[in-house]
């Protein structure tokens, strides 16, 4: 066998780049390093950052992580040397040049494991070390001779899957009033024995209890609006009385969240309530949308050839963790982010069920399926944990079949009108017409996959109901007229093909005539115009475009009504399974009829008159001056109307909160961006303030010596502060093309100074995993655009200092546009809306700052132009200051000295102890 201390290996960062071959280490150049990987399989830790840094995206060589990823599928690591030491038990490297002699041990110790009976993920590695020897994979001559041959053959994977089972529904919960003295001892049990009493969450857990009150009144939820400031400890504080309502009323609490880093949050503190994981696991569900969990059905296809070269040896990985992840979830869940990542262009999005193509009890391992069990799952769970797009979706469509969510707890609630913005609106699209195409018409021409038609999915009714299967065949010659491969390219050319791809290539000969008067049409980035005024030959083609959607929709709405008639018929080849299937079709075609409505809708708009509750506008979608996609966008004037009343109004009882719920307004605004105005009786309010220090702890510097526009300065700053701070620096950005300039400006000089620099829209990393990474290292810093404002917790001396760029006006679209000129028409003033939007944002920004009591840290704003009537976003007290650069400098130095001094004098054990014990001050 291999010796793994004979391979060379290769580490390369913005400080250098190292080879050690033997027992020698040596610094060499970028050109000696890819010609000694080309030459020599080498060992490295993620070859598509190492090759970036080399400037060789293509670089090849022994991953250490999908080395780890196959033996140790679905356990966490952080993907750095210093996680890889630390998952290992290895010392850590002392500075970067004995990197590859830690990936050399590291190495030994993963492949000593396969010969290891401690290897607890020993089941199936057999048969997919085989599989991978078979498919080239690097490893795979190191890994297969060390797994002993298994004495019986191995079970397949989707043999030993458990299946789920079928329940009776849930009755309906049971009308109870919860005590306030049964409240606060669940939450004296969830927070621990000897906890010091927080007298604010023990307020927010009594407020949040008129929540799961029975309701008094119709289309009127017992609502509250809870702001409640960092270090509250809202989390316990609404799972106290969710928790006791779900056990005695014996129902259902949904708790949505905005990011997934919350949910993973939740999933964690789970485990207070129910100590036993195996009883956690089957009272607290996660549900994410469909696109977020590994489809079985794609990945047989994939590991039965539908994949090939590095995209099969994805495949084979994702299978091995397929075996022993928790719940499928491959966006978040415990499939490691990074894996997809090394894949390059071979993601797994073609692993998941993106467009829709699920056909439910027709697969042969509909029993086995994750999405299924999920949904099964939350029917009987006490806690739900989803997301705000997918409550709302389950709550304008669960109606149908009595599963809507009745007591919700929207926590991030201040994110609630963006994803009600998001969820209740409507695109027609040269990518969304193109996917119902797929949807009706299933595979066409020369193109492969499983992809079915409606055809295919309902032969079995086509046989039986003729009615029926004249309906599929309309509806088929009907799809014809949308668009099909290479609609882009046609449009792009002139050359449109059917009444849609006309109707697209009118849009953008549009928005293109319109955006150039304003110099943008050359500026990158996706262009956009309102829907007013459209000319002759935009609504010609909306007509024509319009009734070529009708003659869609007809046969749909036929074929909707047929299939419900043969579920009422029942006939006998209507077995479980295909009455299953027949039911997710008539549900799946519901939501298509919707939205060829909306899409109607939206076309007679063009050349009519125009409806005050929407606005529309046409757009041509761009990346870096590329077009990828062509549209028409409706888009509710007031998202908070549709929210209210899908959402709102059915249900029992709805918590809404947050940190920063009144987005740096008042409670009004609270109340407008919520729904609340739009409920007969409004909502009930309650106000908790950070208990934190903040005048004591941090500050905001606003530096008045950096002209907008200067890349140069603008880099220079970064690197100072940086620099000052020792890292612990999370960078914001309102656009991609300044983060990629200051990156690439200052990452070397960093490096030098042992403080590692990492970027979104940069390195070849998800957020997840750029998020897993700074945390880990006190030296690292990060820097980010929107994704990073909001939902990233990095408690204590990681994150010590935030710095923005400038303020972070509002984009003028359209959109913005329109809504703000409603917010003058209402009194409220133009600017004042402006300002809201804006306070919100830096507030949430500033939170990310100070997340325990013993944190400490500078917020900096690089734009002398900053209002003072902003300012109001940052907690009471906080030291304000204006001054250069470099006095700003010396503040940043002396905040990291005093949160470094601090943090020593805690120990291991205070600083282990985290927030649960510092938050209570």
């Amino acid at each position: 066998m291999i010796d793994p201390a004979a391979l060379p290996a290769l580490h390369a960062s913005h400080g250098g780049i190292w080879i050690r071959e033997g027992d020698r280490t040596a610094a060499v150049p970028k050109g000696t390093a890819i010609a000694r990987t080309a030459e020599t399989p080498t060992l490295l830790l993620n070859a598509p950052l190492t090759g970036q840094r080399l400037g060789y995206p293509d670089l090849n060589g022994l991953d250490l992580l999908e080395l780890w990823a196959f033996i140790h599928p679905a356990r966490f690591l952080v993907p750095t040397p210093k996680g890889l030491a630390e998952a290992l038990n290895l010392p850590r490297p002392a500075s970067e040049s004995d990197i590859p002699a830690l990936l050399q041990a590291a190495t030994g110790a993963l492949l000593a494991m396969l010969e290891s009976p401690a290897w607890i993920e020993r089941e199936g590695g057999w048969t997919a070390a085989q599989s991978l020897h078979r498919l080239r994979w690097p490893w795979a001559p190191l890994v297969a001779p060390r797994i002993a041959r298994p004495k019986e053959a191995e079970r397949w994977l989707f043999s030993k899957l458990p299946e789920w089972e079928e329940s009776p529904p849930r009755p309906a919960p049971r009308a109870i009033s919860l005590q306030s003295d049964a409240v606060v001892a669940r939450l004296q049990q969830l927070t621990g024995t000897g906890a010091e009493a927080r007298p604010g969450q023990q307020a927010y857990a009594a407020a949040a209890v008129e929540v799961f009150h029975p309701r008094a009144h119709r289309d009127q939820p017992n609502m509250l609006l809870a702001e409640a400031g960092t270090g509250i400890g809202k989390t316990l504080g609404y799972l106290a009385p969710a928790s006791l309502w779900a056990g005695e009323a014996q129902g259902t609490v949904w708790i949505s969240t905005y990011t997934k880093a919350l949910q993973r949050q939740l999933d964690r503190e789970s485990l207070r309530l129910f100590p036993d994981p195996a009883v956690a696991a089957k009272r607290v569900v996660v549900r994410k949308g469909r696109e977020n969990y590994l489809c079985l059905l794609n990945l047989e296809d994939a590991l039965q050839g539908g994949f090939a070269g590095r995209a099969a040896i994805l495949a084979h990985l994702v299978a091995r963790w397929a075996a022993f992840t928790k719940d499928g979830d491959m966006i978040g869940g415990d499939l490691p982010g990074w894996l997809p990542t090394l894949f390059r262009r071979n993601g797994s999005t073609a692993l998941t069920d993106r467009r829709g193509e699920c056909i439910y009890a027709g697969c042969p391992h509909y029993r086995k399926c994750f999405i299924e069990r999920s949904a099964r799952a939350s029917a009987d769970a006490d806690i739900v944990i989803a997301n705000h797009a997918l409550v709302m979706i389950n709550a304008a469509r669960g109606r149908e079949t009595g599963q809507a969510p009745q007591r919700i707890v929207f926590d991030e609630g201040h994110h609630l009108f963006d994803a009600a913005d998001s969820t209740f609106s409507v695109a027609l699209s040269g990518q969304e017409a193109i996917e119902l195409r797929r949807w009706v018409m299933g595979p066409e021409g020369n193109s492969r996959g499983r992809r079915r038609g409606l055809a295919a999915r309902l032969s079995d009714l086509a046989s039986y109901d003729e009615q029926g299967g004249e309906a599929i065949r309309a509806a088929a010659d009907a799809a014809r007229a949308l668009p099909a491969d290479e609609w882009l390219k046609r449009v792009v050319a002139g050359e449109p093909f059917g009444p849609v791809e006309a109707l697209l290539a009118a849009v953008r000969g549009t928005v293109y005539a319109r955006a150039a008067d304003g110099g943008e049409a050359d500026a990158g980035y996706g262009l956009e115009t309102e829907l007013a005024e459209p000319d002759g030959t935009l609504v010609e083609a909306a007509q024509e475009a319009a009734r070529a959607l009708d003659s869609l929709l007809r046969p749909l709405t036929h074929l909707g009504k047929r299939m419900e008639a043969v579920i009422e018929e029942a006939p006998d080849w209507l077995d479980g399974a295909a009455r299953a299937r027949v039911e997710g079709a008539i549900a799946s075609l519901g939501w298509r009829r919707d939205l060829v409505t909306a899409w109607l809708a939206l076309l007679a708009r063009i050349g009519g008159p125009a409806d005050a509750d929407y606005v529309d506008w046409l757009a041509v979608e761009r990346i870096e001056g590329r077009e990828y996609d062509i549209g028409i966008h409706r888009h509710w004037l007031d998202p908070t109307r549709p929210l209210a009343q899908a959402v709102l109004k059915p249900a029992q009882g709805v918590l809404i909160t947050s940190a920063t719920l009144k987005g740096g307004g008042d409670w009004d605004n609270a109340m407008s961006r919520s729904g609340a105005n739009h409920l007969p009786r409004g909502a009930g309010r309650f106000e908790a303030n950070s208990p934190f220090d903040y005048p004591g702890r941090s500050e905001v510097l606003i530096v008045t010596d950096i002209k907008r526009g200067d890349i140069a300065a603008l880099s220079g700053a970064y690197a100072r502060l940086i620099e000052a701070a020792g890292g612990g620096t999370l960078g914001l950005f309102t656009a991609i093309r300044r983060l990629r300039a200051v990156h690439a400006r200052i990452a070397d000089r960093l490096a030098r100074a042992g403080l590692p620099l990492y970027a979104q829209h940069v390195d070849p990393m998800d957020t997840g995993t750029l998020i897993d990474i700074f945390r880990d290292d006190p030296r690292a810093s990060l820097l980010g655009t929107d994704a990073l404002r909001d939902g990233v917790d990095v408690p204590g001396h990681s994150l010590r200092l935030v710095v923005m760029e400038g303020v972070p006006w509002s984009k003028p679209t359209v959109l913005h546009a329109a809504r703000k000129l409603a917010a003058s028409n209402q009194g409220g003033g133009g600017s004042a809306y402006d300002d809201r939007l804006i306070r919100a944002r830096m507030a949430q920004a500033f939170g990310r700052l100070i997340r325990r009591a013993e944190d400490r840290g500078s917020f900096v704003i690089l734009s002398a132009a900053m209002p003072s009537r902003l300012l109001s976003a940052f907690p009471p007290g906080t030291p304000i200051r204006r001054l250069t650069l470099d006095e700003a400098i010396i503040s940043v130095s002396g905040q990291s000295r005093a949160g470094l001094n601090g943090n020593a004098t805690l120990g291991l054990q205070g600083l282990d102890a985290g927030t649960h014990d510092l938050e209570q001050k």
